[in-house]
């Protein structure tokens, strides 16, 4: 079976025209492929954005929520049926804007799940506002002078938040992204994977070939990802070289570890004895 039949529901794709969110569905899949999971064996949870529209195209369990909530979904559905893939699909102003909070805390409870940032520096869904991973002095439609606050920076706030994986991949380099995204769903803890996806209707500046002149793999150096204080400084490398692939992995129990001791059965699978009339009772 083809990956088209396998994880594609077949509806017609309205992205624009060599949009970065076209590689990282290819990247997906083939991560998938690689990893041997059926549909039925993954979950995955939307926010808003131009990235939510995979919720159409993404042949598998799935939940499109409101701007900014795709961790807390996937973390309760993570928790209630801790046998399926989890993953949180977010853009950059979705899940770091909106959802600033939800993935700091995310890091910090470390549960089994994979979240993906659509990272076009931009509120392309709503026609090009600026978000928080905007380059300093870019000028859009909230900020027809350029942006004066100081770029975000994903990789940072997440090893600073206890994330046991971060990296970042590049949605025009298909096969190296599958490589993180498939290590980024074998690891056991919360990992968060940036990805550099230019917005070509929008966004002049961040360019497929504005990339290309400055990225390099990390594992073409001789990094390694095990050292956290080596990892938060190679995550503050932007500008005339930008660094992609895995900055940090470390293993601790994850939230299901902890929350869920002594319950080999999942919760969804778990017949449930609750007193109604007595819950209900405490609410007069």
């Amino acid at each position: 079976m083809s990956l088209k039949d396998k994880f594609q529901t077949g509806q017609k794709i309205i992205w624009c025209p060599g949009c970065g969110n076209t590689g990282i569905f290819q990247a997906i899949q083939k991560a998938f492929q690689e990893l041997d999971l059926e549909p039925w064996q993954v979950f995955v949870a939307y926010g808003i954005g131009c990235h939510g529209h995979l919720a159409n195209y993404l042949k598998t369990y799935g939940f499109q929520g409101i701007h900014g909530r795709a961790l807390p979904l996937a973390t309760g559905v993570k928790v209630a049926n801790k046998n399926l893939a989890v993953l949180a699909v977010a853009g950059d102003g979705d899940q770091l804007g909106e959802g600033g909070n939800h993935l700091i805390h995310a890091c910090r409870k470390n549960p089994d799940i994979t979240c993906l940032i659509h990272n076009n520096q931009l509120y392309s869904l709503t026609v090009g506002q600026a978000s928080p991973t905007s380059e300093k002095g870019l000028k859009t439609k909230t900020t027809p002078a350029g942006v004066v606050d100081p770029q975000l920076n994903p990789l940072a706030l997440a090893i600073a938040s206890g994330a046991t994986f971060v990296a970042r991949g590049f949605a025009g380099d298909i096969a190296h992204l599958t490589q993180i995204i498939t290590k980024a769903i074998r690891h056991r803890g919360f990992a968060l994977v940036d990805i550099l996806q230019p917005c070509v209707t929008l966004n002049y500046l961040n360019t497929f070939s504005w990339f290309k002149e400055r990225i390099y793999k990390l594992e073409e150096t001789d990094y390694q990802p095990q050292d956290k204080s080596i990892a938060f400084k190679k995550a503050l490398e932007w500008g005339s070289r930008i660094p992609i692939g895995v900055f940090y992995q470390e293993q601790r129990p994850t939230l299901e570890d902890n929350l869920l001791v002594g319950k080999k059965q999942p919760l969804a699978e778990s017949s449930l004895k609750v007193n109604l009339k007595k819950l209900l009772s405490e609410f007069k």
